[in-house]
């Protein structure tokens, strides 16, 4: 949900940044004083600085000091609009590739390996040409059987240990249509190796262990095809752009052309396209920017310099009526449509970031208040897609019980005939403008935000002045200006997209090949990998929170004890009621929390608080778990006490109305229809607390339809107004003295003199796991998901340092051995879970999302892997680097300290856990990882979980597991 501001503070906001010189008129200065001459923008509040080195690289850097990290994105002008019309998915493909080593690492012998790779490509070529079915299956057998002699010579994952050893966290990648972007979060004193290690991967990457890798590609695919969401863009795209290549082909690819793929393409991509003048490297965090771009010169500057060609965008012809598209799968319905306008940086764009808030901003907008508000629709929305060539604007709802798609669809049209007429209030563009600062001055401490604004605008090709100044541009424009806008361009030139609940008779998925399992050789080493360990680093020592100095414990007339962390920052607030009350003690809670959305006060209507709470800039939330409620509250300082007294007000004096609950009620029974239809929901919702509890447990412990019907609008009220009368503690992170919020608290939170005990209603005991079963449930799709589960033991405070080093190594190689090696998956995954309360159980969780035929080897690798955990040395010692590293530079700040606080007196600690992982972990051996591995987890029977197609999985495989057992909906539902 976006958060806005109001205008009252808009204008606070405003004058308080031209004081301040936030928002000055934009100029681009260029600084030549020093060895790299750089660009820089005049009141950049980011301080960025913006260099080209000779060879044309891009270079990006931003300094914060909130904490010793660096936020790294390496960016690729190339995306899935460039791919080759008979070779798409090759940026995706080639993202993968570049995780394999090059020449000098990810290899023991490269020059051995080499014949054999290109042997592995040329084969490649001749099945590509081949049309004959028989000799396309016998070349690959004849390239699964040098694969596997290649890999004798390949270190999987060298790359991955590398990024793991220096403490890099979020090591990933993203192709999209324009880019493709590295991603990587690194402590500062590791640049100079991390540097190293990407200037080695970029120099002269190796398509090795291909075959393995193209398995996760199809597997990615298999699991694209079962995302409605991903085919209803896909479908909407195609509507729209029907020359441009955002619609005509999808960033990982077709069917047909994943099974035939071409390796000499993807390194002539390469060549082509990977090329300095072609890329950005962007960092934000912790770095002296002068000695930053040293290195960044040393490693990157000798990168030759080539020719790229330019992307010629086609022009789309006008849409003169409507495209109508149908999509089909198992999830709920819903409907969307779209337009297309001018792109990136155009004026078009500019007036549709407005447009968007106007009619949705998550609290003000046209259709946040006339359908969201109002119980008119289940769900609805607007938003933007901004590309380089083209961008596009496009709505979307769900429909209620009985509502049916065209509906919502009429619901939304009748918002923008609302702009067209102008029937919207004069002050909400001027309010969305101030939001927007706001919004962006809160986004930019963060380091990812500031490298992933760089990449944008390198990739849209937008000059940083007009991308961080764009508020100045969205400053003039007037509310005549959006109706013009909409009369002029949002008419029947539209592509509408029915999602509707049913098979999919379209999907091709990609079958399973025969694979040999590549040899991994998970304690080999390069040289070029004992070179980054030989280079020395600065050293940064680990800072832990002192709860007792940094959390003043205070306390109220009453007893409510309020635990205070100052602000020292900026003037935002945040304050946080916990009440130790959740849907166990009563199931009504959770109906009451969703009633709050649609409920005034007696003062005010629910459209006129919501408009209240606008206009003092704070937010108020509700949310509820099984042994929980809070109650929050956020906004600035000087609009503390008045958004409180707003909030209490509204829970000592709430006023509904019957009908407002009819719709709910109408709604949450619609929702819970749909959450049938989501796998999400049945794997880690239904089959998950089934497992753990059985048939009655936390997740079907709810409202049944005739208690919901049979709830009256008095009962919830008089919840709602009982939410303070129990026993309940504070949590303060803001800029108030203790002693004035101690005095505000006190006049304004209104509790009875004596406080209630929690009451116990209900207490779900976990069950005992005492002989493997599996459950399944059936659902339409081309995957299987799976989670093999055991039972631990109670919390133990001293496990947590073995856990953490286990969970660690065992997740690496997990990675190695079911993906890496056998390719049974895209997506998996395993830890060994610690409760977050005293009074709960521990649980190893497996998983693994798998094709259907891939079933018996997936379960099969999935279970030899928790029994009989490999050893590996190397990869151990790896792990133990990554922890170290991570926990030196890892900085808890601001009010994720309170949180941290709450976390761990839950659990009957005093102090900040980490502490005991870093004292523990340099000590522990691999036979330690072992011994915990054997003691907790090896032979402890399981309870395994299936869900996909009950006609495509294999019963007999599954019988091996277990008894098994099918699940209906009701069973883990519950209704």
């Amino acid at each position: 949900m976006k958060k806005k501001i109001s205008f009252p503070f808009a204008l606070f906001l405003l004058f308080f940044l031209i004081q301040n010189s936030i928002l000055p008129q934009s100029k681009t200065v260029t600084v030549a004083d020093g060895k790299y001459p750089y660009e820089m923008v005049e009141g950049d509040p980011l301080n960025a600085r913006i260099y080209t080195l000779d060879n044309g690289l891009k270079v990006y850097l931003s300094a914060n000091k909130q904490a010793p990290k660096i936020y790294t994105l390496i960016a690729v002008s190339t995306g899935s609009k460039d791919d080759p019309h008979d070779a798409q998915g090759l940026s995706h493909y080639l993202e993968h590739m570049l995780f394999k080593g090059t020449d000098r690492f990810g290899t023991k012998n490269y020059e051995m390996e080499k014949p054999l790779l290109d042997t592995i490509t040329a084969m490649y070529e001749r099945r590509r040409a081949d049309t004959d079915t028989a000799m396309r299956r016998l070349i690959y057998h004849k390239i699964d059987s040098v694969s596997y002699l290649a890999s004798g010579y390949a270190i999987a994952n060298e790359y991955d240990k590398m990024i793991a050893d220096i403490g890099g966290t979020e090591s990933n990648a993203y192709t999209s249509v324009e880019e493709t972007v590295y991603t990587c979060n690194i402590p500062s004193n590791q640049l100079d190796k991390w540097l190293t290690i990407e200037a080695e991967r970029f120099r002269h990457p190796v398509m090795r262990l291909f075959h393995t890798e193209l398995e996760a590609v199809y597997e990615e695919k298999n699991r694209w095809l079962d995302n409605d969401d991903s085919k209803v863009w896909a479908a909407m795209m195609s509507g729209l752009f029907q020359k441009h290549t955002y619609g005509t082909q999808t960033t990982i690819g077709s069917v047909e052309q994943l099974k035939n793929p071409s390796v000499q393409k993807i390194i002539d991509y390469y060549d082509e396209k990977y090329v300095p003048n072609n890329m950005a490297i962007c960092l934000a965090g912790d770095l002296d920017y002068d000695k930053t771009i040293e290195l960044i010169n040393e490693k990157f500057g000798s990168f030759p310099r080539k020719d790229v060609a330019p992307f010629v965008s086609p022009v789309e012809d006008p849409i003169a009526s409507p495209i109508v598209k149908e999509v089909y799968g198992p999830s709920q319905e819903s409907v969307s449509f779209g337009y297309r306008f001018g792109g990136a940086g155009t004026a078009d764009a500019d007036i549709l970031t407005i447009l968007e808030y106007i009619l949705s901003n998550g609290t003000a907008g046209l259709i946040d208040l006339n359908l969201n508000q109002n119980q008119k629709v289940l769900d609805a929305y607007a938003s933007t897609s901004d590309n380089k060539d083209y961008s596009v604007f496009y709505c979307g709802g769900q429909p209620r019980e009985g509502q049916s798609l065209d509906d919502v669809k009429n619901l939304l049209m009748e918002q923008i005939n609302l702009v067209k007429q102008g029937k919207f209030p004069d002050w909400l563009i001027p309010a969305v403008i101030s939001n927007f600062k706001l919004d962006r001055i809160r986004a930019y401490e963060n380091n990812s935000t500031r490298a992933d604004a760089f990449v944008n605008s390198f990739i849209l090709g937008i000059p940083w002045e007009k991308f961080i100044f764009n508020i100045e541009r969205l400053s003039k424009i007037t509310k005549e200006d959006v109706v013009n806008f909409a009369n002029e361009n949002l008419n029947d030139n539209y592509v509408i997209v029915y999602k509707r609940t049913g098979e999919d008779t379209t999907i091709k998925k990609i079958t399973k090949p025969e694979i040999t399992p590549i040899q991994v050789n998970r304690d080999d080493k390069s040289p070029f990998y004992q070179t980054v360990l030989d280079m020395k680093e600065p050293d940064i020592q680990p800072q832990f929170i002192d709860f007792k100095n940094e959390i003043s414990e205070l306390k109220l007339l009453n007893g409510i004890p309020v635990f205070y962390l100052m602000n020292t920052e900026n003037d935002l607030f945040e304050i946080h009621f916990i009440i130790d009350a959740g849907t166990n003690q009563n199931k009504e809670l959770a109906l009451a929390v969703r009633y709050l959305n649609y409920i005034g006060d007696t003062k005010h209507s629910p459209s006129e608080l919501k408009e209240e709470f606008y206009r003092l800039a704070s937010s108020y939330s509700f949310a509820v778990n099984e042994d929980q409620l809070t109650v929050s509250l956020s906004g600035l300082k000087e609009n503390f006490y008045k958004s409180l007294a707003l909030l209490e007000d509204l829970l000592s004096n709430p006023k509904g109305s019957e009908e407002a609950l009819k719709n709910l009620k109408s709604d949450i029974l619609k929702d819970r229809k749909d959450a049938k239809l989501s796998k999400q929901a049945i794997l880690w919702g239904g089959m998950y607390n089934y497992a753990k509890y059985g048939k009655n447990n936390p997740f079907t412990y709810k409202l049944t339809q005739e208690e919901l019907e049979k709830v009256t609008e008095p009962e919830l009220i008089k919840i709602i107004k009982d939410f303070f009368s129990y026993k309940q503690r504070i949590l303060y992170y803001g800029p108030e003295n203790s002693s004035a919020l101690i005095s505000d608290l006190d006049k304004i939170h209104k509790t009875p003199e004596e406080l209630k005990s929690i009451p116990i209603r209900n207490k779900f005991v976990e069950k005992d796991i005492n002989q493997n079963k599996v459950y399944v449930v059936n659902y339409d799709m081309q995957q299987a998901e799976i989670i093999m589960l055991s039972r631990g033991v109670m919390f133990d405070k001293k496990l947590v340092p073995i856990v953490a080093a286990f969970n660690e190594y065992f997740q690496a190689i997990e990675y190695q051995d079911l993906r890496e090696s056998k390719a049974l998956a895209y997506a998996t995954f395993a830890n060994y879970q610690l409760p977050s309360k005293l009074e709960r159980s521990s649980y190893n969780i497996a998983y693994i999302g798998s094709q259907a035929d891939k079933l018996s080897d997936a379960m099969k690798g999935l279970s030899q892997l928790i029994n009989d955990m490999p050893e590996a040395e190397m990869t151990f010692d790896n792990i133990k680097n990554s922890l170290m590293n991570n926990l030196r530079s890892e900085r808890i700040t601001k009010a994720n300290i309170l949180f941290e606080f709450e976390r761990e007196r839950k659990l009957g600690i005093d102090y900040d856990i980490r502490k005991d992982i870093y004292e523990k972990v340099p000590g522990y051996t691999l036979n330690d990882i072992k011994n915990f591995q054997q003691n907790y987890i090896k032979g402890k029977p399981l309870v395994t979980l299936v869900v996909g197609d009950i006609n495509k999985l294999d019963m007999n495989v599954l019988k091996k597991y277990g008894e098994v057992k099918e699940l209906t909906l009701k069973d883990i539902f519950g209704y």
